[in-house]
């Protein structure tokens, strides 16, 4: 079974002053695997201001101990569909950035529903896997991300 490795994982939203805070946190946590320790999340809400002076918060989800990883790993690609890893695998390319991150943003109002679906619309949650390649180079990333979501 080919395993993806990776340094770390955040999954990112943003909280409308017109949104339920909670159902917004249910959302976020449809992408956390039960068995992550609480402890191996670095949980974050910074408020900001949207472009009209409306308040906003930022949700960063962090996980970056590597066993907390490898089950946030596992879980993930569980919990993608075949019409996602299609949508992944199509448009790899431009969802690696040179560092070697995936990027990939699914329906916020979904996932509040249990349902995970790529949406490249505004109300997203995103989703950043640093992942680990020998050489350190893209196309060595993109080769691990086919190679795991293939399988």
């Amino acid at each position: 079974m080919e395993k993806l490795r990776a340094h770390h994982v955040r999954l990112t939203t943003f909280i409308q002053a017109t949104e339920d805070e909670d159902k917004v946190l249910d959302a976020i946590a449809t992408f956390i695997p039960e068995e992550i320790d609480e402890d191996d999340l670095i949980f974050d809400v910074v408020e900001t201001e949207g472009y009209f002076g409306n308040p906003i918060k930022v949700v960063n989800v962090e996980i970056q101990k590597s066993k907390a990883v490898r089950q946030f790993l596992d879980y993930f690609k569980e919990l993608l569909s075949e019409e996602n890893k299609r949508y992944i695998l199509e448009n790899l390319e431009e969802k690696v950035d040179e560092e070697g991150t995936l990027y990939v943003r699914f329906n916020k109002q979904k996932a509040y529903l249990g349902d995970v679906e790529i949406d490249e619309g505004a109300d997203v949650i995103q989703v950043r896997i640093k992942v680990k390649a020998f050489p350190m180079r893209k196309e060595a990333v993109v080769k691990a991300i086919r190679e795991w979501l293939e399988e």
